[in-house]
């Protein structure tokens, strides 16, 4: 199903889709009908990227699997601030795993549901960067492996936010996380370690991975739609900025969100069986610097004397991705 695409833009306005548009053309988040699956009275941090991922990648889910869907959450962030004990903000049927195993609770789960022919329930597990690209990595792994019918959907915040901000395998290079302090000669995470999880994903052939992000409301839905119309083992990474962590101010989560795409740091894509299938263009390529500048995370790199070596390292990084993921149209 291709994503409808909106020839005009609405301004002045933070209504989330176009309520302008027909109704079938609608986002989900545009449409009185949305589940709220996630819904009010959450514990998230002011601007919480992560809150945002998962209201609208569960929303577009039930809506895409009829409202039949069990979810697997992984401890983090996500889970402790919509489950306070004894309250939840949840509105469907929800698991709490442990940090590492939310891939296999989901497997054990959909093989519960189909010894008792139910085909008409989906599953999904959720978890973090932390309990998905580190401790849950090889849960995961086995998941893919098996192909087993779930979608696995991380919310990518690149650290571990809800510990005190320590450095996990999706924390980029340069940040400032309590692990890795903006002091020596090579300040914030280190340059080449960290993982790929959509890469890896795609190592395992699986049917379907994609990236995503809070800020492309529209790509995140229609991805999600694609992926709850396929089994087997899918994955789609969010990225979903911490104002907590990132030292960002609470209203540009959004406008973080947008620039990590724009600058080509985080890549929008879809991969089926194994190959790159489409990506999402950029419109308007921004260097780096307008990213790393509203970011505390990156502050050291913008003292009395510019980290200009680090800068361009990162710019590199940046341009690599824009030439691999094929993100801006050739003319």
């Amino acid at each position: 199903m291709e994503m409808q695409q909106v020839k005009f833009y609405q301004t002045g306005t933070f209504t989330v889709g176009n309520r302008l548009l027909d109704q079938n053309q609608r986002s989900v988040q545009a449409n009185m009908a949305r589940t709220n699956s996630l819904n009010s009275g959450h514990r998230a941090c002011q601007g919480c990227g992560e809150a945002l991922g998962a209201r609208y990648a569960i929303d577009a889910a039930m809506r895409a699997a009829n409202n039949q869907i069990i979810a697997t959450n992984a401890t983090g962030c996500l889970e402790v601030f919509s489950t306070p004990y004894p309250e939840t903000s949840w509105q469907i049927p929800w698991i709490h795993s442990l940090f590492g195993n939310a891939a296999a609770v989901a497997t054990g789960v959909a093989a519960a549901m189909k010894v008792r022919g139910r085909t008409d329930v989906r599953v999904i597990a959720q978890g973090g960067d932390g309990g998905t690209t580190d401790i849950g990595f090889g849960c995961l792994s086995g998941m893919f492996e098996r192909n087993d019918d779930v979608l696995y959907i991380c919310y990518d915040n690149q650290a571990y936010m809800n510990t005190g901000v320590q450095r996990s395998s999706a924390t980029p290079p340069a940040a400032r996380t309590a692990t890795t302090m903006p002091l020596g000669p090579e300040p914030g995470a280190p340059f080449g370690q960290g993982k790929n999880v959509p890469l890896i994903a795609m190592a395992h052939g699986i049917p379907y991975v994609a990236t995503a992000s809070v800020a492309y409301l529209r790509d995140l839905e229609s991805k999600v739609t694609k992926a709850m119309s396929m089994h087997g083992a899918r994955y789609i990474q969010i990225l979903v900025p911490c104002p907590l962590g990132w030292g960002s101010l609470s209203h540009d989560t959004i406008h973080l969100a947008r620039l990590a795409v724009e600058t080509g740091l985080y890549p929008l894509f879809e991969a089926e069986h194994g190959e790159f299938v489409s990506s999402t263009k950029i419109r308007r390529r921004i260097p780096v610097e307008d990213y790393l500048k509203l970011q505390k995370r990156f502050a050291h790199l913008f003292g009395k004397q510019p980290a200009q070596e680090t800068i361009a390292r990162i710019q590199a990084m940046a341009d690599k991705n824009i030439k691999k993921f094929e993100l801006i149209e050739e003319r």
